[in-house]
């Protein structure tokens, strides 16, 4: 990427972060919703592919990343839902809260990735790469992109079951709240703990690899985006 490239894409990221600050924070109180939720894991995903573009040739992902960008700046748009959180105010709950929009926002840049790796290296075996495939990089540098993406992920979406024990101790005055976000961010947590082992054991790579990937990532979405989505968008209700 071009330092002009760079410095435009820089300058994206920045007034996407600007529109999404406003959209949660319109005053004194924090508000979110699906269409924001959405927008910002894609916003967060985005910032990452752009640091790892000074260390990393991703030039190929250019056409995949920046459609899937704007798309993303225009949702809450689309789905301007958004309901009143709780605690708000409470620096434990914004820590808890920031650290799981990241741990979200890279685990769905590992998924996409994952089914990218999955297209290419298909076509690659029946010779039939796209302009698009032909431009991304060699497999082996995606495939040590989308684990060191999940290996990160994996250790911010730790820090949230923890911090999200913390937070419910101080609060509501127990260590652990069962819930479907508990559950299904519990499994998301223990499927990609078991890809990690697998891959240092077994080298778990290719479609094995892929079925992991995709098994957490929709057990982690299940876990917030999910109901948000059935809330506001199926039955048109703000909490």
């Amino acid at each position: 990427m071009s330092s002009r490239e760079r410095l435009v894409l820089l300058v994206a990221l920045l007034a996407h972060g600007l529109a999404l600050h406003e959209a949660l924070f319109p005053g004194q109180e924090m508000r979110f919703g699906f269409g924001v939720a959405i927008s910002l894991m894609v916003w967060l995903a985005i910032c990452f592919y752009w640091v790892e573009t000074l260390y990393t040739r991703l030039e190929g992902l250019h056409a995949l990343a920046m459609p899937a960008g704007a798309v993303a700046s225009l949702i809450p748009a689309f789905f301007p839902g958004q309901h009143i959180l709780a605690n708000a105010g409470s620096p434990a709950f914004r820590a808890h809260f920031i650290v799981a929009m990241l741990a979200y926002s890279l685990f769905t840049l590992a998924a996409l990735h994952a089914m990218l790796m999955a297209v290419a290296e298909r076509r690659l075996h029946n010779a039939r790469l796209t302009r698009t495939l032909v431009n991304l990089p060699p497999l082996l540098t995606m495939e040590a992109l989308l684990f060191r993406l999940i290996s990160i992920a994996f250790v911010l979406l730790t820090l949230t079951l923890a911090s999200g024990v913390v937070f419910s101790e101080s609060l509501f005055g127990t260590a652990f709240r069962v819930d479907h976000k508990t559950v299904f961010a519990i499994i998301s947590w223990l499927l990609f703990g078991a890809l990690l082992f697998g891959r240092r054991v077994w080298g778990w790579r290719g479609r094995v690899a892929l079925r992991w990937t995709l098994a957490g990532f929709i057990a982690l979405m299940l876990a917030y985006v999910g109901s948000r989505f059935v809330i506001e968008v199926l039955l048109h209700r703000a909490a």
